[in-house]
């Protein structure tokens, strides 16, 4: 059996069923203190959002939230003992995808797509789709790549940001 065989056979038809179909929704508000937070927290300082007569000089009608921290705005608060050894919660969007051979998962990447930025009191709905799974032999075996899509729309109907996305998930140690 090749590698990529040895890839396919780690995606079952109940995975393959999930494809194209929604994994999870949330929705948030923004709020400016915790926006602000976040930005201090990462080391982010941009005036932008922090002082508003800056923002209002640079176009913004306030002070925004920064970009990335469109990924939080939906997020819930998680006990340690729910997240998995890589970090993530366990009923997280990647969680939900059938691959019981492939229990290991790592992060593939993002591209991030912005398209309005977002302020204090907007409410934004994430919606994260299972775009893609590609089985792939990698240098330590088989594995599958998992391809997402998310979408950040704000109540008045406005896609404000998109990412695409990929996980990595690896068969046990020593299967």
């Amino acid at each position: 059996m090749t590698e990529l065989s040895e890839a396919e056979a780690l995606i079952g038809d109940d995975a393959r069923a999930v494809i194209g179909h929604e994994l999870n929704r949330t929705v948030g508000t923004v709020r400016r203190l915790e926006f602000q937070r976040w930005a201090a927290a990462v080391g982010d300082r941009n005036p932008l959002y922090f002082d508003a007569k800056y923002a209002r000089a640079h176009g913004y009608r306030d002070v925004a939230a920064p970009p990335l921290y469109l990924a939080y705005i939906g997020a819930s608060v998680v006990d340690l003992d729910q997240l998995r050894p890589d970090g993530l919660a366990r009923q997280s969007g990647s969680g939900v995808v059938p691959l019981p051979k492939c229990p290991r998962r790592m992060a593939g990447g993002d591209d991030y797509t912005f398209h309005e930025p977002v302020y204090d009191g907007d409410v934004i709905t994430t919606v994260r789709r299972l775009a893609e799974l590609e089985p792939k032999a990698g240098r330590s075996g088989p594995f599958v790549l998992m391809r997402f899509h998310t979408t950040f729309t704000r109540d008045d109907g406005v896609l404000v940001g998109e990412v695409a996305g990929s996980l990595i998930a690896r068969p046990a140690k020593g299967a």
